[in-house]
């Protein structure tokens, strides 16, 4: 199964799904892609092991990826103060893989609807999420 995961600003939400997966999906490919260069060292050092950086690496991920993990910005263009490109949020909602989105109350950006969770708890569940995502095509 391929996992995309893609962050921005800092990476620290990445770095954080990045560790979760690895330990809870092992045999899981994972990649990360950062819309800057410090995302992407942040997931890096995380442990991913496929990793790149921009726009283009969203786009060409995506048409791989089975799963795709985020914020929640990163469907909607011109979030993460700017970071997310309109063609990386056409890409990511054009794709066929399923978007487990972690509903992040920031940038402009607000869930209606949701509580304000812990980091922690988002990742949690995104986890179990995709846990069932895993069960099904097993």
């Amino acid at each position: 199964m391929n996992i995309l995961i893609i962050d921005g600003q800092g990476g620290q939400l990445g770095s954080q799904i990045i560790k979760a997966v690895t330990n809870s999906c092992p045999d899981a490919e994972l990649t990360a892609i950062g819309t800057n260069a410090t995302a992407t060292t942040a997931m890096v050092k995380a442990g991913a092991k496929k990793a790149a950086t921009g726009e283009n690496p969203v786009v060409v991920a995506c048409r791989k990826a089975d799963v795709i993990i985020g914020p929640i910005g990163i469907v909607i263009a011109d979030s993460l103060y700017g970071e997310i490109t309109p063609a990386m949020s056409v890409a990511i909602g054009q794709s066929d893989a399923t978007k487990i989105l972690i509903p992040v109350n920031k940038c402009e950006n607000l869930v209606a609807g949701v509580p304000n969770l812990t980091v922690s708890a988002l990742i949690e569940d995104a986890l179990s999420k995709l846990q069932t995502i895993i069960d099904k095509n097993s």
